[in-house]
């Protein structure tokens, strides 16, 4: 077909339009429907039975306007590479046979196909849509940079909906359910311990909590973690440093008596204690006569 160009009428281009159909009409083939199969490596799991049935209602009233696209397998039938809520709603309403384009297509390839279609039709919820990218990163060997240059997603996006597989089974039931939004996961999914996360999505669920109000409860969670992760750590250099002056008395003791010298302090009270190990009874009278000569 020839390339449509600027200035054309608006009759030449709906009869440029049509001839596409026509086109596209010649390489279509009729498939009974009993003889296709679904495709297992479809991502999408849930599919709302009221848009089907609203489907099958349309395809009734006036047909399939966009065929299916399949491959044929060796025994005869055929395997849908796209359009499966086409199928299911065709066979709601009744139909015995589809229009479909039938492509020669491998199991790498199909894979590909099944599942970066989906992605784009954006009609997955986040969990399908993060197992989607995930498979693709595993099953197909793509990096996270390819993936999204194949899904034409921003590179952050593509990492933000892979860290939800990363939450906790329950509220990644929730998320698919819709009892919460993308949002409140990503805020939840901020938090390390799991059991907090629960605890957080529960009370989300249960409250009605905005996403604002949820990454305004993080913060403060993460913080006063953080402030408490630096007070222990102040407390344990506290425990083992002695600070310079102390460092330089217990080095002149341990000079002193011939041995190391453990000097302890405690920075809250200033209480302490110095202890002069031995390993024999000369030792100790060694540490006796240099007592003796410093008293």
């Amino acid at each position: 077909m020839n390339k449509k160009g600027l200035g054309k009428g608006l009759g030449t281009l709906l009869q440029d339009v049509s001839d596409d159909i026509i086109e596209k009409k010649a390489n279509t083939s009729v498939i009974e429907i009993d003889l296709i199969e679904v495709n297992p490596w479809q991502p999408r799991s849930d599919f709302d039975e009221q848009q089907l049935e609203e489907l099958a209602a349309s395809i009734k009233e006036v047909g399939i306007i966009q065929p299916l696209t399949l491959r044929q397998l060796q025994n005869g039938k055929y395997q849908i590479v796209s359009g499966e809520r086409r199928f299911r709603a065709s066979k709601i309403a009744g139909l015995t046979t589809v229009p479909a384009y039938v492509r020669e297509v491998d199991d790498d390839a199909m894979l590909q196909y099944a599942l970066i279609e989906n992605i784009q039709r954006q009609n997955l919820n986040p969990i399908e849509e993060a197992i989607s990218y995930q498979r693709l990163i595993d099953e197909c060997q793509l990096t996270q940079e390819q993936l999204a240059e194949k899904v034409s997603k921003n590179r952050s996006t593509v990492t933000n909906s892979l860290r939800l597989l990363k939450l906790p089974a329950e509220i990644q039931a929730g998320l698919r359910e819709k009892k919460i939004s993308t949002g409140h996961a990503r805020a939840i999914i901020s938090i390390e311990d799991e059991a907090t996360q629960i605890m957080l999505y529960e009370q989300t669920v249960e409250n009605g909590y905005s996403v604002r109000h949820i990454e305004e409860i993080v913060r403060e969670y993460n913080g006063q973690k953080s402030k408490n992760s630096d007070k222990k750590a102040t407390k344990s250099r506290n425990k083992g440093s002695l600070g310079q002056e102390y460092e330089e008395m217990r080095t002149n003791l341990s000079k002193l008596f011939g041995t190391s010298v453990r000097f302890e302090r405690r920075e809250d009270n200033g209480k302490g204690k110095i202890t002069i190990p031995f390993n024999s009874d000369e030792e100790l009278e060694r540490i006796l006569a240099a007592l003796d000569q410093h008293a």
